[in-house]
């Protein structure tokens, strides 16, 4: 099996490198040669509303009423999420729970570190 990475586009893997670039010849897409073998060497870094890193186990403040899909109520402005989880592979969204709903999956546009 050969090093090269398949396309990030349609994920063939008929692609060879041409300079400093990889080119997939089944889609033409073209990317960086740099950005693929660093791609992998990047840690996970998730950041609320305002830029602060999120870490597992802090607590946030969520800064706008949110409707909750399978619950009655909502979640409203000002309401602390405890002891948060960081998703694996994914820096938009973490896990929690607040005082009357468990189980939440949040997106950080709508959290700010407390």
């Amino acid at each position: 099996m050969s090093d090269i990475p398949a396309c990030p586009l349609c994920a063939m893997e008929n692609t060879y490198p041409d300079g400093d670039n990889y080119v997939c010849a089944d889609c033409g897409h073209e990317w960086p040669i740099a950005a693929s073998v660093h791609a992998g060497d990047a840690a996970l870094v998730v950041r609320d509303v305002n830029g602060n890193v999120l870490n597992s186990g802090d607590t946030v403040t969520v800064i706008k009423d949110l409707k909750v899909k399978g619950a009655s109520i909502a979640l409203k402005q000002g309401t602390l999420i405890r002891n948060i989880r960081l998703v694996d592979g994914d820096d938009e969204h973490i896990e929690g729970s607040s005082d009357k709903i468990k189980g939440l999956v949040l997106k950080v546009c709508f959290l700010r570190k407390a």
